[in-house]
This record gives structure tokens, C-alpha cells and sequence, in this order.
């Protein structure tokens, strides 16, 4: 299945491009071609001239060259068993008649025959990187996905011969900055480092690597959204793609405490503050329990969502929901203990819901549950204790529960022996600005006539609710490739997640409810307008989708 960006590029009005006129994509990494790499890589002439009759006639001697030596040449094998006109050398040749034949099957072969391949693919297949290449040695645990996009680097990890039981060099974790030959300017200058990294030192290059962002869209305001992608991409080569591969070589060890990491990704949400209040109040072992908050907010100048009649009016500043949660009788003590962890974003600088929940990722500090949620949440009653104890029990080794929730005013108490919804109604999208992918239609169905005290297994997961061992962050880690996605988000991660060996499963019971209706807040897609030009989200969303 074709990917949805290379869909949508395809699909996209055939004018002449700035940039970007091939991408391809790797496990963790994006790559494009532009029209100048493709220009300079074809052969120069002279002014457009045609060539010199002394050159045709020269051309007309090869052909006529080439069709002589054709008619000599002895007639290709015609053996039964052989493949294309009897290309492949039949069984019990001697060694050199077989390795003469084997040339010639591959000089003939059409897969030889290909097009021009763009740059970064023929590295990586001089490298022997191209994981489609060595499958085999994949399903015979010869070599993992990481080690062959990594050129084999030694990697550090989980699993590794360092830890405690490990085996062999297994993991997410680069043996080093740079391993992987495609990293950018801004690694070099990093001093390699090998101890746990701190979440001060996340925050403090996340708030970097922001400002560079902020100053990237200043400067590509007027932009196409071609324009808007490139320049984002090649800043996350440069910064944020090595600075991650180093994070995930330094990731903090994960503890067996019970300990639960909650992310929260919120945009311009008044609910926030109220979010995190129900999370500390409800739970079973608040002391536990640690937040790792994006707060994306506009701080002047900030205008509405869009009110009655399609009008935008100006608006205050938004709520501070740090601040606000911060400040409560509840949040107090625990932000003084260090349980919130808060990463500020500008509201110029959103780029989505998915990247909203990679920076929140990397605020976790080693807790042994991972958990996400949106910042409009409501909450039961030891809601922590009661979606832990159904991961113990899902019958998988490798379990995520997630659904989408009820809505917020479900009586999460009084229904708690009544079975959650599951999804389980995939549809392709019809809409243009959805890019023709498949989504989750809906997930408000209950297919379970009673609740069962086993999660059931569900083909898709939520962003919105999501459970699991915090393993998956190392072994699933947020891709920092995919700015402005929404609709996508979640079928992309049901995906990695199945084919890194996790399971899915609905809840037994609702345990948090989701204000869904949500008309005239501020939505990011919006914001893109005024961060570039309007109109040019539609492009973006298509995209990133």
C-alpha cells in the first residue's frame, strides 16, 4: 500500500514544483529529492543545441554496431524450468556455465532496468540499508529493523549485552551520533554523552529547537505549502532528528515501581487545568502519578475559533494551565514534588496533535506505565489502578489498551459494569482533505452484549486513551517526520504497533470520559493560517496525512 503522503504528492495539480519533487521514507526517516538535485544530476548540454552531424553519424555506427554483434551472439537458454524466455540456467550446469548464464539472466532481468533512483536510495542500497532487501534476516532474528537502517551500528538498549539478562545488540538505541550517515550539521557540534538524559536537558534543546522553528515560519510566511514542508523537514534533519536518536540511546531506565507517566498534549484548552486536577484527585496512588504537559498557548495578539457566521474576533490571552493547576488546592503539592513536567509552546508553533504527543514522549523519565491523553478529559474513580490491572490481564505479552471514550458527561460510576465500546469500523476516507486514507469510522458501537473481565482483542487503538508498558516508547518511539497530521494519526500508530509485536485491546469499562463537541475553540489548523497564509493548511493537513 502506497503511503498517503506519496499519494497525495502524486495527486497534487501537475505545475512545476520549488522542491520536492520525489519523497520516500524509511522506518524513521524522510528524505526529498528537489528539482535542482534532479537537474544537477543530469548530463549538461550545450546551450540546447542539437548535436553535431559527426555525433549522430558516430551514434548511427553504434547501432549499427550493437545489431551485428546481436545477430552473432549464441540464442539465450530455452531450457523448460527457466523464467522469461528461459533467462534462469537449468539445473546441473557446471559453476562456470551457471555464473555465466546467472549474469545473463541478471543483464535481462527488467528489475535491473529501473529508473534513475534518487540519491539517498542509492546510498542506503550501497550500504545494504533497504530493509526490504533483508526480510530474511529480519524473520530469522539474524538482524533487526534498526540495525539495518543503522548500517549495523552497534546498538545499546534494551535487550542489549549490557543489561541485566541481555543478549545480543537489539533495540531502538544508535550506537552513536551519526551512525546512520544522514545526520545533519547540528549532531556534530554535540558533545557525545552516555549517561541517562535529564528532563532538563530535554526541555532545554526542545526549547532550541522551537525557537528555530518559530524563526523558520517567520521566514516562510508567504510560502507554498512545498515551501512549508521542505524547510521544516530539513530543520529536523539538521536538529531535532540526530538530537533524537541520541535521546533514544540515552533514554532514562525505566523503573518497577508502579509508577505511571501521563501525557497530555493540550492546544488552547480552558479544560486543561481541569484535566489535570481530575487526573490527581481520582487516582488511586496520585503519588504515582507523573504528567508530562505541552502547552501550547497563544500569549498576545490571539484571536477565536471560528464563531457564528464564520466570524473570527479577537481574544484574550489563554489560560495558563500549568499555572492555574499549579496554583490549586490539588495541584500544588504535586507540582512542588516535581510530578508535572511542562514543556511552552507558542501557539505559532503548533504542529499538530501528533507532534504535540512526540514532545510530550520525550518528557518521560523512566516510569513503568505510559499513558496519553487529550488536556479534555474526565476521570473515574481509580481510574490509574483500574487500567493497569487490565493490561496484567490482557492475554498478550505486549498489550495496549485504548479505545475511543464516552462522552464526558457518561456516567462512568454508575455504568462501570457495562462493557466499553471497541473499535472495529475501518472506512476509506472520501474526502479530499482526509488524502483518501483509511480512518476509524466512529467508536461509540458497543459490540459486547456484557462486559468481560479479560480486555478483548480491538484492530485499532485511539490517541485519545492509550495504556501500555512504557517498553513502547523504545520500541514504538514517536516519529518527528509527521508535522500537521491529524486524521491519521491513529491508524499510523495502530500499525507500528502491530508490526512491532503489540496486541490491542478495548477496555473491560470506561474509565475516562472526552468532551467532544468542542465548536468555536481554537483549532491548530487555524492557527496555520495566520502562522502562513490562509489556505495553505488544506495543503499541509493533506500532506502530513
Amino acid at each position: 500500500m502506497s503511503s498517503p503522503l506519496a499519494a497525495s504528492v502524486s495527486a497534487l495539480p501537475a505545475e512545476r514544483p520549488a522542491a520536492a519533487v520525489m519523497m520516500h521514507r524509511g522506518t524513521s526517516y524522510l528524505s526529498i529529492d528537489r528539482e535542482d538535485d534532479v537537474r544537477a544530476r543530469r548530463p549538461p548540454r550545450s546551450g540546447g543545441l542539437p548535436p553535431p552531424g559527426g555525433a549522430l553519424r558516430g551514434v548511427g555506427c553504434l547501432i549499427l554496431g550493437a545489431a551485428f554483434l546481436f545477430l552473432l551472439s549464441p540464442a539465450p537458454n530455452t531450457h523448460p524450468g527457466g523464467v522469461g524466455g528461459g533467462l534462469a540456467p537449468p539445473p546441473g550446469d557446471d559453476d562456470q556455465s551457471s555464473s555465466a548464464r546467472r549474469s545473463a539472466f541478471s543483464a535481462n532481468d527488467p528489475r535491473e532496468r529501473t529508473r534513475v533512483l534518487p540519491v539517498r536510495v542509492r546510498s542506503l542500497a550501497a550500504q545494504h540499508q533497504i530493509v526490504g532487501d533483508r526480510l530474511g534476516e529480519v524473520k530469522e532474528g539474524k538482524r533487526t529493523v534498526e540495525e539495518i537502517v543503522h548500517g549495523g551500528a552497534h546498538l545499546v538498549g534494551v535487550g542489549s549485552g549490557n543489561a541485566p539478562g541481555g543478549g545480543g545488540a537489539h533495540g531502538v538505541h544508535a550506537g552513536g551520533i551519526g551512525s546512520s550517515g544522514h545526520i545533519g550539521a547540528g549532531a556534530a557540534a554535540r558533545e557525545h554523552k552516555s549517561a541517562p538524559m535529564t528532563a532538563g536537558e530535554v526541555v532545554q534543546f526542545l526549547d532550541s529547537f522551537l525557537k528555530k522553528l518559530d524563526s523558520s515560519n517567520i521566514k516562510h510566511k508567504r510560502a507554498t505549502f512545498r515551501g512549508i514542508w521542505a524547510a521544516y523537514h530539513d530543520l529536523v534533519v539538521k536538529w531535532l532528528y540526530p538530537w533524537d536518536r541520541e535521546y533514544l540511546r540515552r533514554m532514562p531506565p525505566r523503573r518497577e515501581d508502579g509508577s505511571l507517566y501521563l501525557s497530555v498534549a493540550s492546544f488552547r484548552d480552558e479544560l486543561c487545568p481541569a484535566t489535570l486536577e481530575g487526573a490527581f484527585s481520582k487516582a488511586k496512588h496520585p503519588e504515582k502519578l507523573f504528567v508530562g504537559l505541552v502547552q501550547q498557548n497563544c500569549r498576545e495578539n490571539c484571536r477565536s475559533g471560528v464563531l457564528d457566521g464564520n466570524k473570527v474576533e479577537d481574544a484574550k490571552a489563554d489560560p495558563d494551565c500549568y499555572l492555574i493547576f499549579c496554583s490549586s488546592e490539588v495541584g500544588k503539592k504535586y507540582c512542588d514534588e516535581g510530578h508535572v513536567r511542562l514543556l511552552q509552546m507558542k501557539e505559532s508553533e503548533a504542529l499538530g496533535p501528533y507532534m504535540a504527543r512526540y514532545f510530550a514522549s520525550k518528557l518521560w523519565m523512566g516510569e513503568q506505565w505510559y499513558m496519553q491523553i487529550d488536556s479534555h478529559m474526565t476521570f473515574s474513580r481509580d481510574w490509574d489502578a483500574a487500567s493497569i490491572d487490565m493490561l496484567t490481564k490482557a492475554p498478550s505479552g505486549k498489550p495496549v489498551i485504548s479505545h475511543y471514550p464516552p462522552s464526558h458527561k457518561y456516567d462512568l460510576a454508575g455504568k462501570a459494569d457495562v462493557a466499553a465500546p471497541r473499535l472495529c469500523g475501518p472506512v476509506f476516507a472520501t474526502s479530499d482533505l482526509e488524502g483518501q486514507i483509511i480512518k476509524i469510522a466512529g467508536g461509540g458501537y458497543n459490540y459486547d452484549g456484557a462486559k468481560s473481565e479479560v480486555p478483548r482483542f480491538a484492530p485499532f487503538v485511539a490517541a485519545g486513551y492509550l495504556i501500555a508498558h512504557s517498553d513502547v516508547l523504545r520500541d514504538v518511539p514517536f516519529d518527528p517526520f509527521l508535522p500537521y497530521m491529524f486524521v491519521g494519526e491513529e491508524i499510523l500508530l495502530s500499525a507500528r504497533l502491530w508490526t512491532a509485536g503489540y496486541d490491542m485491546f478495548s477496555p473491560t469499562h470506561s474509565l475516562v470520559g472526552h468532551h467532544y463537541v468542542r465548536n468555536q475553540k481554537p483549532k491548530f489548523w487555524e492557527s496555520i493560517h495566520r502562522t502562513f497564509t490562509v489556505g495553505v493548511s488544506f495543503f499541509l493537513y493533506n500532506v502530513s496525512s
